[in-house]
């Protein structure tokens, strides 16, 4: 029987892919928010692409068994800004974009060596390899981009909205906030729930890989 959300013998990949979706994706708000004068990051060493900084390890084993997982969050203070709520929407919107860029970054270099006719005289098997190690990498991060834009608490998308919410009802979401995370975890553990939701949302990868595709072969 398997306990894991992912096929046992693709875990290693999945845990290193995860490992560098995460850092990046933390190292993104951290350096952003750095370089706008918040160095609060910067002093507790998140500034690093290293992924033990940001590895929360309760995060990374509900990924592995239950497929939702997380990192340690990065410590920002929007005081700090000269605009703040301009600069904090950026901050915010850093990681999730990161993963993005990722998921495009794997996707031109596949296209570059394709156009250079690097895969010709491989072995199928290695290729197939390949193939499923860019698979989850599309996957893994197109799914952290998407994900993290729900505008619900304690998600990236929730603290974007949250800029341009009444003080009234940032007050009473904030007094909720532990309900609104209880519920939305239920919803992400119990399969009927999820599909209905958070499922539906990670149907728009496609399109996005589509969009990524269609330009890339323009390009090349």
């Amino acid at each position: 029987m398997n306990f894991f959300w992912f096929p046992l013998e693709h875990l290693p990949v999945i845990i290193v892919i995860m490992l560098i979706a995460f850092s990046v994706h933390e190292f993104a708000h951290a350096w952003t928010a750095w370089k706008f004068g918040d160095d609060t990051a910067y002093r507790e060493g998140r500034v690093t692409l290293n992924p033990l900084s940001h590895l929360d390890w309760i995060g990374m084993l509900f990924l592995v068994i239950a497929g939702f997982g997380w990192a340690k969050p990065v410590p920002v203070r929007r005081s700090r800004f000269k605009k703040p709520r301009q600069m904090n929407i950026l901050v915010t919107a850093a990681g999730p974009i990161s993963n993005l860029l990722l998921a495009f970054l794997l996707m031109f270099i596949f296209y570059a060596l394709l156009n250079l006719k690097v895969f010709n005289n491989m072995s199928p098997d290695l290729f197939n390899n390949l193939l499923t190690f860019m698979n989850y990498w599309l996957n893994i991060n197109l799914a952290l981009f998407l994900f993290n834009l729900l505008p619900i608490p304690p998600l990236d998308g929730y603290r974007i909205v949250e800029e341009f919410l009444p003080l009234k009802t940032r007050m009473i979401i904030q007094e909720n906030s532990q309900w609104i995370t209880f519920g939305f975890l239920i919803i992400v553990f119990i399969p009927p729930l999820r599909n209905a939701t958070i499922g539906q949302l990670m149907y728009l990868k496609s399109p996005i890989m589509d969009g990524m595709q269609r330009l890339l072969s323009f390009l090349f």
